[in-house]
């Protein structure tokens, strides 16, 4: 199902609390979401759609991908940059890293630890900052 774009940084603000198996289904709304909005968003984090679970969902190279209880355990190639937010209006300045390593659980809770770079490594850095209740 498709859900409201939460737009409180009170809310939004707060730390997610590690997903479970009864959050499945909010995986999949959040995913569902991120199509309906795919024109103007590459990723979004449950607590966009008001759910305090650490659950995030963005644009792999062009497949839709799920990433629940993400923790980045590696990071190298700081850079600054400016990025959007759909929860957030405008556009701010940051710091994230080129190159990332990232534990996490697939949707059927089998966990992997995979590098990413590039465009896909900023896109999951922001989600997980908003896992961690960390606005740009």
């Amino acid at each position: 199902m498709v859900r409201n774009i939460v737009h409180d940084p009170f809310f939004l603000g707060q730390k997610s609390e590690k997903a479970t198996k009864e959050d499945v289904p909010v995986a999949k709304d959040l995913l569902e979401t991120l199509a309906a909005n795919r024109e103007n968003c590459v990723g979004m984090a449950a607590n966009m759609i008001g759910v305090k679970k650490r659950i995030i969902v963005f644009d792999n190279g062009g497949t839709l991908t799920i990433m629940l209880n993400p923790e980045i355990t590696a990071k190298t190639g700081e850079y600054e940059t400016e990025e959007g937010c759909l929860s957030l209006s405008g556009i701010r300045k940051t710091k994230r890293f080129q190159f990332i390593t990232v534990s996490y659980q697939d949707i059927n809770f089998k966990p992997h630890t995979e590098k990413f770079f590039g465009w896909t490594a900023q896109i999951i850095q922001h989600e997980v900052d908003h896992c961690n209740g960390v606005l740009i």
